[in-house]
Protein backbone atom coordinates (compact mmCIF):
# COMPACT_ATOMS: atom_id res chain seq x y z
CA UNK A 1 0.00 0.00 0.00
CA UNK A 2 0.99 3.63 -0.81
CA UNK A 3 2.90 5.16 2.34
CA UNK A 4 1.46 8.35 3.25
CA UNK A 5 3.16 10.77 5.97
CA UNK A 6 -0.01 12.27 8.10
CA UNK A 7 0.56 14.28 11.31
CA UNK A 8 -1.19 15.51 14.15
CA UNK A 9 -1.16 19.71 13.05
CA UNK A 10 1.77 21.25 14.82
CA UNK A 11 0.21 22.81 17.96
CA UNK A 12 2.85 25.76 18.47
CA UNK A 13 0.12 27.77 17.25
CA UNK A 14 -2.94 26.80 19.58
CA UNK A 15 -2.28 29.78 22.13
CA UNK A 16 -2.34 32.26 19.77
CA UNK A 17 -5.37 30.73 18.01
CA UNK A 18 -7.07 30.50 21.40
CA UNK A 19 -6.29 34.28 22.40
CA UNK A 20 -7.56 35.43 18.74
CA UNK A 21 -11.01 33.48 19.19
CA UNK A 22 -10.99 34.54 23.03
CA UNK A 23 -10.76 38.32 21.91
CA UNK A 24 -13.56 38.52 19.69
CA UNK A 25 -16.40 40.39 20.94
CA UNK A 26 -18.10 37.95 22.81
CA UNK A 27 -18.46 36.23 26.08
CA UNK A 28 -15.63 32.99 26.04
CA UNK A 29 -17.25 29.86 24.15
CA UNK A 30 -20.66 31.92 23.32
CA UNK A 31 -20.36 30.46 19.78
CA UNK A 32 -19.70 26.87 21.19
CA UNK A 33 -19.02 24.10 18.37
CA UNK A 34 -18.22 27.29 15.98
CA UNK A 35 -14.86 28.13 18.10
CA UNK A 36 -14.25 24.21 18.16
CA UNK A 37 -14.41 24.84 14.22
CA UNK A 38 -11.96 27.67 14.13
CA UNK A 39 -9.68 26.25 16.04
CA UNK A 40 -9.57 22.89 14.61
CA UNK A 41 -9.22 24.97 10.67
CA UNK A 42 -6.44 27.70 12.08
CA UNK A 43 -4.21 23.98 13.35
CA UNK A 44 -4.76 22.13 9.93
CA UNK A 45 -4.34 25.10 8.11
CA UNK A 46 -1.50 26.56 10.43
CA UNK A 47 -2.43 30.02 10.55
CA UNK A 48 -4.45 32.58 12.55
CA UNK A 49 -6.58 33.16 9.78
CA UNK A 50 -7.89 29.71 8.47
CA UNK A 51 -9.65 29.75 4.39
CA UNK A 52 -11.98 27.71 2.34
CA UNK A 53 -10.65 27.41 -1.21
CA UNK A 54 -12.07 25.93 -4.07
CA UNK A 55 -14.38 23.58 -1.95
CA UNK A 56 -15.18 19.88 -3.56
CA UNK A 57 -17.13 16.75 -3.52
CA UNK A 58 -15.77 13.73 -4.86
CA UNK A 59 -17.85 10.91 -5.54
CA UNK A 60 -16.42 7.33 -6.14
CA UNK A 61 -18.68 4.93 -7.61
CA UNK A 62 -18.54 1.00 -7.76
CA UNK A 63 -20.27 -2.14 -8.02
CA UNK A 64 -20.44 -4.98 -5.24
CA UNK A 65 -20.05 -8.71 -5.62
CA UNK A 66 -22.44 -9.52 -2.34
CA UNK A 67 -24.99 -7.99 -4.30
CA UNK A 68 -25.95 -11.78 -5.66
CA UNK A 69 -27.37 -12.57 -2.24
CA UNK A 70 -30.18 -9.97 -2.46
CA UNK A 71 -28.83 -7.72 0.40
CA UNK A 72 -30.13 -4.63 -0.87
CA UNK A 73 -33.28 -3.40 -1.72
CA UNK A 74 -32.20 -1.38 -5.12
CA UNK A 75 -31.08 -3.06 -7.84
CA UNK A 76 -27.19 -3.25 -9.22
CA UNK A 77 -27.58 -1.13 -12.19
CA UNK A 78 -28.76 1.99 -10.04
CA UNK A 79 -25.24 2.47 -9.83
CA UNK A 80 -24.33 3.36 -13.47
CA UNK A 81 -27.95 4.95 -13.96
CA UNK A 82 -27.00 7.03 -10.75
CA UNK A 83 -23.72 7.96 -12.19
CA UNK A 84 -24.89 9.25 -15.49
CA UNK A 85 -27.73 11.20 -13.83
CA UNK A 86 -25.50 13.19 -11.38
CA UNK A 87 -22.87 13.63 -15.03
CA UNK A 88 -25.73 14.79 -17.09
CA UNK A 89 -28.23 16.83 -15.15
CA UNK A 90 -25.62 20.17 -14.39
CA UNK A 91 -25.91 22.19 -17.44
CA UNK A 92 -22.93 23.77 -15.86
CA UNK A 93 -19.21 24.62 -16.33
CA UNK A 94 -17.03 21.47 -17.59
CA UNK A 95 -13.18 21.33 -17.27
CA UNK A 96 -10.97 18.41 -17.24
CA UNK A 97 -13.88 16.51 -16.53
CA UNK A 98 -15.08 18.24 -13.69
CA UNK A 99 -18.05 19.27 -13.28
CA UNK A 100 -19.19 22.48 -11.44
CA UNK A 101 -22.78 22.72 -11.27
CA UNK A 102 -24.62 25.65 -12.13
CA UNK A 103 -27.96 24.64 -13.17
CA UNK A 104 -30.61 22.30 -12.21
CA UNK A 105 -32.18 19.69 -12.15
CA UNK A 106 -30.54 16.45 -10.93
CA UNK A 107 -29.83 14.22 -7.63
CA UNK A 108 -29.45 15.60 -4.02
CA UNK A 109 -25.95 15.82 -4.40
CA UNK A 110 -25.92 18.36 -7.27
CA UNK A 111 -28.19 20.67 -6.13
CA UNK A 112 -26.34 20.98 -2.53
CA UNK A 113 -22.92 20.97 -4.64
CA UNK A 114 -25.03 24.41 -6.76
CA UNK A 115 -26.23 25.51 -3.13
CA UNK A 116 -22.81 25.59 -1.18
CA UNK A 117 -20.64 26.18 -4.29
CA UNK A 118 -18.84 22.77 -4.38
CA UNK A 119 -17.31 21.85 -7.50
CA UNK A 120 -18.33 17.65 -8.00
CA UNK A 121 -16.34 15.17 -9.40
CA UNK A 122 -17.72 11.52 -10.11
CA UNK A 123 -15.02 8.70 -10.87
CA UNK A 124 -15.59 5.51 -11.87
CA UNK A 125 -13.60 2.59 -9.96
CA UNK A 126 -15.62 -0.35 -10.48
CA UNK A 127 -18.99 0.41 -11.95
CA UNK A 128 -20.65 -2.79 -13.90
CA UNK A 129 -21.04 -0.41 -17.22
CA UNK A 130 -19.33 1.61 -20.00
CA UNK A 131 -19.54 4.86 -19.91
CA UNK A 132 -19.66 7.08 -22.82
CA UNK A 133 -16.71 8.66 -22.94
CA UNK A 134 -17.81 12.33 -23.80
CA UNK A 135 -19.45 11.88 -19.93
CA UNK A 136 -17.31 13.97 -17.46
CA UNK A 137 -16.76 10.46 -15.59
CA UNK A 138 -13.37 9.98 -14.48
CA UNK A 139 -12.33 6.41 -15.79
CA UNK A 140 -10.03 4.57 -13.33
CA UNK A 141 -11.98 1.39 -13.57
CA UNK A 142 -10.23 -1.30 -11.27
CA UNK A 143 -12.70 -3.79 -12.12
CA UNK A 144 -16.74 -4.36 -12.68
CA UNK A 145 -18.06 -4.59 -9.37
CA UNK A 146 -15.87 -6.42 -6.61
CA UNK A 147 -16.32 -10.00 -6.01
CA UNK A 148 -19.26 -12.43 -3.89
CA UNK A 149 -17.56 -11.75 -0.68
CA UNK A 150 -19.88 -14.69 1.20
CA UNK A 151 -17.54 -17.08 -0.86
CA UNK A 152 -14.31 -15.43 -1.58
CA UNK A 153 -12.28 -12.30 -1.07
CA UNK A 154 -13.76 -9.21 -2.70
CA UNK A 155 -10.58 -8.03 -4.36
CA UNK A 156 -7.10 -8.47 -4.56
CA UNK A 157 -4.37 -6.55 -2.74
CA UNK A 158 -3.21 -5.53 -6.12
CA UNK A 159 -6.95 -4.30 -6.45
CA UNK A 160 -6.71 -2.51 -3.25
CA UNK A 161 -3.52 -0.81 -4.02
CA UNK A 162 -5.01 0.59 -7.21
CA UNK A 163 -8.08 1.96 -5.48
CA UNK A 164 -6.08 3.86 -3.02
CA UNK A 165 -3.75 5.17 -5.45
CA UNK A 166 -6.48 6.01 -7.64
CA UNK A 167 -8.18 8.27 -4.64
CA UNK A 168 -5.05 9.68 -3.68
CA UNK A 169 -4.02 10.84 -7.43
CA UNK A 170 -8.53 12.86 -7.07
CA UNK A 171 -7.04 14.55 -4.16
CA UNK A 172 -3.90 15.62 -5.20
CA UNK A 173 -5.17 17.10 -8.67
CA UNK A 174 -8.08 18.87 -6.73
CA UNK A 175 -5.26 20.15 -3.98
CA UNK A 176 -3.04 21.57 -7.05
CA UNK A 177 -6.16 23.48 -8.44
CA UNK A 178 -6.36 25.35 -4.95
CA UNK A 179 -8.39 23.38 -2.90
CA UNK A 180 -8.14 23.44 0.74
CA UNK A 181 -11.64 21.72 1.89
CA UNK A 182 -13.03 18.43 0.65
CA UNK A 183 -15.98 16.36 1.00
CA UNK A 184 -16.45 12.21 -0.15
CA UNK A 185 -19.68 10.96 -1.35
CA UNK A 186 -20.30 7.16 -2.85
CA UNK A 187 -22.19 5.37 -5.19
CA UNK A 188 -22.44 1.51 -5.20
CA UNK A 189 -25.78 -0.33 -4.40
CA UNK A 190 -23.99 -2.99 -1.73
CA UNK A 191 -21.69 -1.11 -0.17
CA UNK A 192 -23.76 -0.63 3.65
CA UNK A 193 -22.71 -4.34 3.77
CA UNK A 194 -19.42 -4.02 3.24
CA UNK A 195 -19.18 -1.05 5.93
CA UNK A 196 -21.12 -3.19 8.66
CA UNK A 197 -18.43 -5.86 7.95
CA UNK A 198 -16.17 -3.55 8.34
CA UNK A 199 -17.34 -2.00 11.67
CA UNK A 200 -18.09 -4.74 13.60
CA UNK A 201 -14.60 -6.49 13.00
CA UNK A 202 -12.84 -2.57 13.10
CA UNK A 203 -15.05 -1.57 16.17
CA UNK A 204 -15.94 -4.77 17.77
CA UNK A 205 -19.43 -4.20 17.58
CA UNK A 206 -22.12 -7.05 17.30
CA UNK A 207 -22.84 -7.53 13.66
CA UNK A 208 -26.59 -7.35 14.21
CA UNK A 209 -26.32 -3.59 15.70
CA UNK A 210 -24.34 -2.55 12.52
CA UNK A 211 -27.11 -4.03 9.82
CA UNK A 212 -29.75 -1.71 8.73
CA UNK A 213 -32.08 -1.45 5.69
CA UNK A 214 -29.25 0.64 3.28
CA UNK A 215 -31.83 1.74 0.49
CA UNK A 216 -34.84 0.56 2.03
CA UNK A 217 -35.05 -3.25 3.05
CA UNK A 218 -38.23 -4.31 4.58
CA UNK A 219 -37.87 -5.73 7.99
CA UNK A 220 -38.04 -9.42 6.43
CA UNK A 221 -35.17 -7.96 4.21
CA UNK A 222 -32.92 -6.68 6.72
CA UNK A 223 -33.05 -10.18 8.24
CA UNK A 224 -32.14 -11.89 5.47
CA UNK A 225 -29.20 -8.98 4.79
CA UNK A 226 -27.98 -10.35 8.14
CA UNK A 227 -27.93 -13.75 7.70
CA UNK A 228 -26.10 -13.66 4.84
CA UNK A 229 -23.15 -11.32 6.07
CA UNK A 230 -23.43 -13.77 9.35
CA UNK A 231 -22.25 -16.29 6.89
CA UNK A 232 -19.53 -14.50 4.85
CA UNK A 233 -18.38 -13.77 8.44
CA UNK A 234 -18.46 -17.11 9.27
CA UNK A 235 -16.75 -18.44 6.13
CA UNK A 236 -13.61 -15.73 6.38
CA UNK A 237 -10.55 -17.58 7.68
CA UNK A 238 -8.19 -14.32 8.18
CA UNK A 239 -7.11 -12.99 11.13
CA UNK A 240 -10.01 -10.39 12.14
CA UNK A 241 -8.05 -8.28 14.40
CA UNK A 242 -5.91 -7.56 10.85
CA UNK A 243 -7.85 -4.51 9.73
CA UNK A 244 -5.83 -4.07 6.37
CA UNK A 245 -7.09 -8.29 5.84
CA UNK A 246 -10.60 -7.83 6.94
CA UNK A 247 -10.91 -4.30 4.78
CA UNK A 248 -9.48 -6.24 1.82
CA UNK A 249 -11.82 -9.37 2.34
CA UNK A 250 -15.17 -7.48 2.70
CA UNK A 251 -14.60 -3.84 1.25
CA UNK A 252 -15.66 -2.11 -2.07
CA UNK A 253 -13.77 -0.69 -4.50
CA UNK A 254 -15.29 3.37 -3.96
CA UNK A 255 -14.60 2.58 -0.29
CA UNK A 256 -10.72 1.95 -0.57
CA UNK A 257 -10.71 4.66 -2.75
CA UNK A 258 -12.49 6.90 -0.44
CA UNK A 259 -9.36 5.66 2.39
CA UNK A 260 -6.98 6.26 0.06
CA UNK A 261 -8.42 10.28 -1.01
CA UNK A 262 -8.64 10.78 3.03
CA UNK A 263 -5.07 9.79 3.69
CA UNK A 264 -3.75 11.83 1.25
CA UNK A 265 -6.37 14.95 1.78
CA UNK A 266 -4.86 14.78 5.61
CA UNK A 267 -1.56 14.69 3.77
CA UNK A 268 -1.60 17.46 2.32
CA UNK A 269 -2.84 19.47 5.45
CA UNK A 270 -6.83 19.53 3.84
CA UNK A 271 -9.64 19.94 5.99
CA UNK A 272 -11.74 16.66 5.44
CA UNK A 273 -15.67 16.86 5.57
CA UNK A 274 -16.70 13.46 6.50
CA UNK A 275 -20.66 12.07 5.01
CA UNK A 276 -22.80 9.42 6.12
CA UNK A 277 -22.97 5.73 7.50
CA UNK A 278 -20.53 4.26 4.43
CA UNK A 279 -17.92 7.44 4.89
CA UNK A 280 -17.59 7.04 8.07
CA UNK A 281 -16.31 3.66 8.24
CA UNK A 282 -14.02 4.83 5.48
CA UNK A 283 -12.96 6.67 8.27
CA UNK A 284 -12.68 4.05 10.64
CA UNK A 285 -10.68 2.67 8.24
CA UNK A 286 -8.34 5.25 7.62
CA UNK A 287 -8.23 6.07 11.78
CA UNK A 288 -6.99 2.20 11.68
CA UNK A 289 -4.65 2.69 9.32
CA UNK A 290 -2.99 6.10 10.53
CA UNK A 291 -4.93 7.48 14.07
CA UNK A 292 -3.48 10.55 13.27
CA UNK A 293 -5.97 11.24 10.21
CA UNK A 294 -8.90 12.08 12.78
CA UNK A 295 -7.32 15.67 13.45
CA UNK A 296 -7.79 16.66 9.82
CA UNK A 297 -11.87 15.00 10.10
CA UNK A 298 -15.15 17.30 10.67
CA UNK A 299 -17.65 14.77 11.11
CA UNK A 300 -20.77 16.57 8.99
CA UNK A 301 -24.13 14.29 10.41
CA UNK A 302 -25.16 11.32 12.27
CA UNK A 303 -27.70 9.35 9.60
CA UNK A 304 -30.55 7.53 9.78
CA UNK A 305 -28.97 4.77 8.66
CA UNK A 306 -28.60 1.73 11.31
CA UNK A 307 -25.12 1.69 13.16
CA UNK A 308 -23.99 4.99 12.00
CA UNK A 309 -24.34 6.45 15.46
CA UNK A 310 -22.19 3.50 17.03
CA UNK A 311 -19.86 3.88 14.50
CA UNK A 312 -19.49 7.75 15.66
CA UNK A 313 -19.00 6.92 19.22
CA UNK A 314 -16.58 3.91 18.33
CA UNK A 315 -14.45 7.14 16.77
CA UNK A 316 -15.54 9.36 19.35
CA UNK A 317 -16.54 11.78 16.69
CA UNK A 318 -19.17 14.61 17.45
CA UNK A 319 -21.47 15.07 14.05
CA UNK A 320 -22.62 18.71 13.49
CA UNK A 321 -25.71 17.62 12.44
CA UNK A 322 -28.63 15.06 13.19
CA UNK A 323 -31.22 15.39 10.14
CA UNK A 324 -32.04 11.58 9.56
CA UNK A 325 -30.47 11.55 6.62
CA UNK A 326 -29.00 8.64 4.84
CA UNK A 327 -28.66 9.31 0.93
CA UNK A 328 -24.74 9.02 0.74
CA UNK A 329 -22.98 11.14 -1.80
CA UNK A 330 -21.58 13.44 0.44
CA UNK A 331 -25.35 14.98 0.80
CA UNK A 332 -25.21 15.32 4.69
CA UNK A 333 -21.15 16.50 4.42
CA UNK A 334 -22.81 19.72 2.13
CA UNK A 335 -25.35 20.09 4.61
CA UNK A 336 -23.14 20.74 7.32
CA UNK A 337 -20.38 22.94 5.27
CA UNK A 338 -22.39 26.14 6.12
CA UNK A 339 -21.57 25.74 9.46
CA UNK A 340 -18.13 25.12 8.77
CA UNK A 341 -17.92 28.36 6.62
CA UNK A 342 -19.67 30.14 9.29
CA UNK A 343 -16.80 28.90 11.79
CA UNK A 344 -14.69 30.80 9.69
CA UNK A 345 -15.94 33.59 8.98
CA UNK A 346 -15.75 34.36 12.90
CA UNK A 347 -12.42 33.86 13.27
CA UNK A 348 -11.93 36.26 10.27
CA UNK A 349 -14.55 39.04 10.72
CA UNK A 350 -15.85 39.44 13.86
CA UNK A 351 -14.20 42.56 15.78
CA UNK A 352 -12.12 42.28 19.29
CA UNK A 353 -13.11 43.86 22.23
CA UNK A 354 -10.27 46.81 21.49
CA UNK A 355 -11.23 46.90 18.23
CA UNK A 356 -14.86 47.35 18.84
CA UNK A 357 -14.08 49.47 21.98
CA UNK A 358 -15.79 47.15 23.92
CA UNK A 359 -14.54 45.92 27.75
CA UNK A 360 -13.27 42.88 27.65
CA UNK A 361 -14.87 41.55 31.52
CA UNK A 362 -12.89 38.62 31.46
CA UNK A 363 -8.97 37.18 31.25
Amino acid sequence: MHPFDIRKPDDAIRPALQQKIDNLTKPKGALGRLEELALQAGLVQQTLSPSLSHPHNLIFAADHGITAEGVSFSPREVTWQQCIHFATSTGGEVEARAVRFAAPPGGGVNYLCRQHGFTLRIIDVGVDYDFPPELPIIPRKVGRGTRNFLHEPAMTTDELDACIAHGAEAVRAIHEAGCNVVSFGEMGIGNTSASSIWMACLADIPLERCVGAGSGLSDEGVRRKLSVLSRALDNYTGDRSDPLSVMRHFGGYEMWTAVGAILQAAERGMLILVDGFILTNCMLAARALCPDVMAYAIFGHCGGESGHQLVLDALHARPLLNLGMRLGEGTGALCAYPIVDSAVRMINEMDTFEGGRVTKYFK
